[in-house]
């Protein structure tokens, strides 16, 4: 699915929310050790860099380079590209071995992935006893009652040019399988409701749906669901271009660890 996110790499760097800092901290308190974290479909990096406030090394990869470009520096972080091609073994042998990594970590991206596969790997790869799995995903925003029905007509517009596997984030991963022992931070069927506020500018909010798969998929058919009519209609809702809001987005985490 690379090909989906590497056109709107640049996009994503200004126009995603940030991840509040005490979700890493929450996830730390929940691994007995903390020297390797391995942040998957890591994109620009942005949860690794979260991550790597409390391990010792992070390995984050992504099957798409041009998102890789974009990933921000941090002296604890690695970053490694990846292919579809590789074997068990290798990815194993890349992150740090069997029974090696304390956390893993895969923000707004493991719907892409072949589960069964991935889940294999992090059974693997997590320290046992105590390393952690976690996987989260962002939807809804909420703004005002007066933006929200008209953002909603511009989300409708948009359904369908969605992967089916998009699904997963517009359901709150409730229906994700999720095979890992509860550790009271989410389990399969009951993903952990969380928030993430942030202060957003008409920009910022415009940037981030413009970096929607949906969006640049229609465009690639010769669609612009972002219309200078959209756009203008959007903008009025918001309350003028240069009006600073603050958001919520709602957020679902799944985390837990191997079974033994």
């Amino acid at each position: 699915m690379a090909v989906l996110f590497d056109k709107q790499a640049d996009l994503y760097l200004d126009g995603r929310p940030t991840y509040p800092t005490q979700w890493y901290s929450m996830l730390a308190d929940h691994t007995l050790h903390h020297s390797l974290a391995w942040d998957v479909g890591t994109g620009n990096g942005q949860a690794a860099l979260g991550v790597a406030e409390h391990y010792e090394q992070v390995i984050g990869t992504d099957v798409s380079e041009a998102q890789l470009k974009h990933a921000m520096a941090h002296p604890r972080v690695r970053y490694l590209p990846t292919q579809l091609s590789m074997s068990d073994d290798e990815l194993i042998t890349l992150i740090g071995g069997e029974n090696s990594v304390d956390l893993v970590t895969v923000a707004q991206a493991v719907h892409w992935f072949d589960l069964p596969k991935f889940y294999s790997l992090v059974a693997r790869l997590l320290r046992k006893p105590g390393g952690v799995l976690a996987v989260w995903c962002y939807n809804d925003i909420l703004v005002s009652p007066a933006f929200e029905p008209v953002f909603k007509q511009f989300h409708d517009s948009t359904l369908p040019f969605w992967h089916p596997n998009i699904q997963h984030i517009f359901d709150g991963y409730k229906k994700l399988p999720f095979p890992f022992e509860n550790i009271g931070l989410g389990s399969e069927g009951k993903p952990l409701e969380l928030d993430i506020s942030k202060e957003l500018s008409f920009e910022g909010f415009l940037k981030m749906i413009s970096s929607w798969s949906a969006v640049i998929t229609a465009k690639n058919q010769g669609v612009d669901l972002l219309s200078p009519t959209v756009v203008k209609e959007l903008e009025t809702v918001w309350g003028g271009p240069k009006l600073v809001r603050s958001v919520t987005y709602k957020a679902f985490m799944l985390a837990g660890k191997a079974k033994l």
